[in-house]
């Protein structure tokens, strides 16, 4: 399929998604860039966002990714994602809940470091509760 690009996710604990598809969009370090068979090669880091993937000029899926680094071939994009979650999967209510225990966790820490840390959570987790929303409903 010389019109198509092999596109992987991969999560910490597992191959996500391996699927041929016509373009991929990825949240891209400098910005988002799309992905079609034959783009030059090129490796970049991936910012928290979403990954949207087309097949007959329609987006087919969408899935909410923080970090992590993309490697271009002109065969192939793989994404190798810190987080990655599928949005049809998605459940509001966890990520709802997710949010929560993140702004206790903030609200609760004494030192820089774990404020630090708290926040990059937060920020995380609003973004995914943001996706969710944004996500067409089926």
């Amino acid at each position: 399929m010389a019109d198509n690009v092999d596109f992987e996710l991969v999560s910490p604990e597992r191959l996500l998604l391996s699927v041929a598809v016509e373009m991929v969009v990825v949240p891209g370090a400098e910005g988002d860039f799309g992905v079609l068979a034959g783009h030059a090669p090129m490796i970049t880091g991936v910012r928290t966002g979403v990954i949207s993937t087309y097949d007959g000029g329609r987006v087919d899926r969408r899935i909410f990714v923080a970090g992590g680094f993309a490697e271009v071939t002109p065969e192939r994009c793989t994404v190798l994602a810190e987080e990655a979650v599928l949005l049809d999967d998605a459940d509001r209510a966890a990520a709802e809940a997710r949010l929560k225990a993140v702004e206790d966790e903030l609200s609760l820490a004494d030192t820089d470091d774990e404020r630090n840390a708290a926040e990059a959570r937060l920020e995380i987790a609003t973004a995914l509760l943001a996706a969710i929303d944004a996500a067409p409903q089926g």
